[in-house]
């Protein structure tokens, strides 16, 4: 996936919505997909950030994207149905969903693992995206092509000692991932799950401390697969746990 070559306005007209657009792996995706025509609703809780990334986006031509603050750690239940009437009223479609906010916790034994800590990190990373696609489905499923990508790692996909809340929320997503894709198996909407793998970013840092990163790849180089994954071209591939770096 990494040859991959979208054209230059593979998402002209589409509407994709990005969580944790702040910073890292999501900053990256908004512009990569706002440089390929799309418009960006970047959703995170650092408005800063945020009309940073709304500025690197307005500064180089591509569509206006919106901004839409939200911690996804204390949100309710209705406010992802106001996100969903503000988006219907705003923009008036949905055409993609990118699942990128995610908390880390602590690399702890479960039988040591702080509740508290574990409870936010279910919160943001698996509650958060059950009630945000729960509440954007009516939105991707009027448009003639969605995608929903769910971001997931290899120690969701195999358990990892230490990972504690982090892995075990990874699993669940991919079993939400599969479970949406076979229920919406005969829709337009297609649901995927993407391991970025290794990449330069804060959160990696705080996983791993003590390995240099200078030999990782930056968050923009994994951008072709996830072009693909929100692009038309990946029509008809739903229900798959893909990599991001899976063909280096």
């Amino acid at each position: 996936m990494k040859d991959y070559e979208p054209s230059p306005r593979l998402l002209s007209e589409r509407v994709i919505l990005v969580t944790g657009a702040g910073d890292g792996i999501g900053r990256a995706a908004a512009r990569a997909f706002a440089a390929h025509g799309a418009t960006v609703v970047l959703l995170g809780r650092t408005i800063s950030k945020l009309e940073a990334v709304y500025d690197e986006i307005d500064d180089a031509g591509h569509p206006q994207p919106a901004i839409y603050p939200m911690n996804l750690e204390g949100a309710a239940p209705e406010d992802y149905e106001n996100l969903s009437a503000t988006l219907t009223s705003e923009l008036g479609h949905l055409d993609g969903l990118l699942h990128n906010a995610a908390e880390l916790g602590t690399l702890t034994p479960l039988e040591h693992y702080d509740p508290a800590i574990w409870a936010r990190v279910i919160q943001v990373n698996l509650h958060a995206s059950f009630l945000l696609t729960r509440a954007c489905l009516p939105l991707l499923r009027q448009s003639a092509d969605a995608s929903i990508l769910f971001t997931s790692a290899s120690v969701g996909r195999r358990g990892q000692a230490y990972w504690g809340a982090y892995g075990v929320s990874k699993f669940a997503v991919e079993g939400m991932m599969q479970t949406l894709a076979e229920e919406l198996e005969n829709s337009r909407v297609r649901v995927n799950s993407i391991d970025p793998g290794p990449v330069r970013t804060a959160m990696y840092a705080r996983a791993y401390p003590g390995r240099d990163p200078s030999n990782l790849r930056g968050p923009d180089d994994i951008m072709p697969t996830y072009l693909y994954l929100l692009g038309p071209d990946s029509l008809g591939t739903t229900g798959q746990a893909l990599a991001a770096q899976s063909d280096d």
